[in-house]
């Protein structure tokens, strides 16, 4: 949709949209019933009006008025009631819509690889799933139902028109295609407008998230000046894209009221000399009503250019959301092996992986790691050390090769009991805008504050949240920002060990603390990684000397493999690193 600018509406893509209020057929078609009892109580109005004029007032009959001013009272009733039902169940019907979609996409969102948030937005993510839902929404309470209504009331105010004098609307309908080519050059202007607008305002969604976030990086590097007139020129392109829907509304809409007063106009005019020739007949009644219809006739197409244009913007959202719906980027989860007992023996045999297509990272990765073993990962940034972690969870599939867990291969596995058994604590810990203990549960309601307390006395950590105001119901705001980040890893630490898992995963966990919270978070390794197997990356080698097994890569290879004594005793890739580091802290 977003290229084929020049088709005024894709009806494949509505069809698909209203294929979600199959759930709520029975208001779906209250709220058609209103619209066509709106559209009846509209014809009545010009109707009472010729009455009124041709009957009681030209023949003198108080009693007659009376009765037709009662008639259109109670009409004016029916509109208003009648208009309400219109206006609340439309609006009801397009929030349960949108909230359907909303449920889907963001379940959607959530098995989708890592990889697709690699390269996507969260700030465009965002406006899909907030702003453009809001848009679809409007289809329903302010496009489409309301088109319909118009339209009926137009097709019933040109038939009744015909039937009463077939001159008088054949000016009407002489004028009519005018409006009807403004119209449709009107439509098709606002929808490349409006998927500019929606681009735009993704592109300004975006940024301001991504400034916000990074706020600390432009203070620090002093970027203010320059974020800002970055933030101007974008928000002038937000501004100009909306500039040029008010453009085309400017335009419009005055050309439309000079067209409706002409129609009036010539009515009038031809009217008066058809009553002036015609001695006898009176015409009055019929000029007054087809006023009334010229408004019910040229209004609604006013209103419906307008409301197109909701129910463009509308689209335009929708096919942002289906875009996303219809991402196929989300892991095979086809395994159904639902294992409770994991050992936690890994082994990776010849696995070959690339982010992208044509840069492989890692290249025949072999080894095994022992149930209760650990077994630590060194090597240079870049090396292919988190890369094995994030195969092993399955948040990217490998090229080739395979990758077991107690003999049996990760893809047989169902991918909530496959990480159910991992526990994986990342050196850029996050944490929720939440109190400590929901951060450590994830909100798992089998895991109870006296059990969290109790794994916390255990790896030592149980006193640092106590101290803190509120201990473990002690809000750690937005991303943890409340928490130095030694004490959001002694967070993930115990969120860890609560899960109970049969492999622990610790990708560079003791990086960028100080030195009491590496003390605590030491301590905390040793008894988490107790009787479990666990695999430790880590550029610090001195916190890898006790591991049963040490890795060692380089540009996507194991170079070496052994303990730390076997290591440094072979004089090769290990050794040199770890007396660089050596050499690196005594100069420090």
């Amino acid at each position: 949709m977003d290229k084929d600018t020049g088709k005024a509406f894709d009806f494949r893509l509505f069809k698909r949209v209203m294929a979600h209020t199959r759930p709520y057929r029975l208001t779906f078609f209250g709220v058609a019933l209103s619209a066509i009892l709106l559209t009846l109580f509209a014809v009545l109005t010009p109707y009472l009006v010729r009455s009124i004029i041709d009957d009681a007032i030209s023949n003198r009959d108080s009693e007659l008025l009376l009765y037709l001013s009662l008639g259109m009272l109670a009409v004016l009733i029916g509109q208003v009631v009648f208009q309400l039902l219109f206006n609340y169940y439309a609006n009801w019907l397009g929030e349960s819509v949108i909230k359907d979609i909303r449920i889907k996409l963001f379940k959607r969102m959530l098995g989708f690889k890592m990889q697709y948030y690699d390269n996507s937005s969260i700030g465009v993510l965002v406006t899909r799933a907030v702003a453009d839902m809001q848009r679809i929404g409007e289809i329903f309470s302010q496009g489409f139902f309301v088109i319909v209504a118009d339209l009926l009331k137009m097709l019933a105010a040109a038939s009744i028109m015909l039937i009463w004098n077939w001159k008088l609307a054949l000016i009407v309908f002489a004028v009519l295609p005018v409006i009807l080519y403004a119209t449709r050059l009107f439509q098709q202007a606002m929808k490349v407008a409006f998927i500019e607008v929606r681009a735009q305002v993704s592109n300004l969604n975006s940024f301001v998230q991504e400034r916000i976030t990074g706020m600390k990086i432009v203070q620090l590097f002093t970027r203010e000046r320059i974020e800002s007139k970055n933030f101007r020129e974008i928000n002038e392109k937000h501004q100009n894209a909306w500039l040029k829907t008010v453009w085309y509304n400017s335009f419009f809409f005055p050309v439309a009221e000079i067209v409706t007063s002409i129609a009036i106009g010539l009515v009038v005019w031809y009217g008066g000399l058809q009553n002036i020739a015609n001695i006898g007949e009176n015409l009055a009644g019929t000029i007054f009503g087809f006023i009334l219809f010229i408004e019910m006739l040229f209004r609604p197409l006013r209103q419906i250019a307008d409301k197109f244009n909701t129910l463009q913007m509308g689209m335009v959202a929708a096919n942002r959301v289906f875009k996303i719906l219809d991402t196929e980027s989300h892991i095979p989860d086809t395994g159904t092996l639902q294992k409770d007992d994991v050992r936690g023996t890994i082994e990776f045999k010849d696995v070959r992986f690339g982010y992208l297509e044509d840069e492989e990272v890692l290249h025949g990765v072999s080894f095994k790691a022992n149930a209760g073993e650990t077994v630590a990962i060194v090597g240079a940034t870049g090396a292919g050390k988190s890369t094995i972690i994030n195969l092993l969870n399955r948040f990217y599939e490998i090229n080739s090769g395979s990758i077991l867990v107690d003999g049996i291969d990760i893809k047989d596995f169902s991918l909530s009991s496959l990480r159910q058994h991992i526990a994986v604590v990342l050196q850029d810990v996050f944490l929720f805008a939440d109190t400590i203990a929901n951060n450590i549960t994830l909100r798992n309601d089998s895991i109870s504050l006296e059990s969290i307390e109790s794994a916390a006395k255990q790896i030592g950590v149980h006193n640092f949240i106590q101290s803190l105001p509120e201990g473990y119901q002690y809000n750690v705001k937005e991303r943890g920002t409340m928490l130095s980040s030694g004490q959001r890893q002694l967070i993930a630490f115990l969120r860890a060990y609560v899960s109970n898992p049969s492999i622990l995963v610790l990708d560079e966990a003791t990086s960028s603390v100080d030195t009491y919270s590496e003390q605590l978070i030491q301590k905390a390794t040793e008894k988490i990684t107790e009787g479990r197997t666990s695999i430790i990356i880590a550029h610090r080698l001195a916190t890898i000397k006790k591991a049963d097994k040490i890795l060692v890569m380089d540009a996507g290879r194991i170079v070496e493999t052994g303990t730390h004594k076997e290591l440094l005793k072979k004089g090769g890739y290990y050794s040199n690193l770890y007396e660089a580091q050596f050499l690196a802290e005594e100069v420090a």
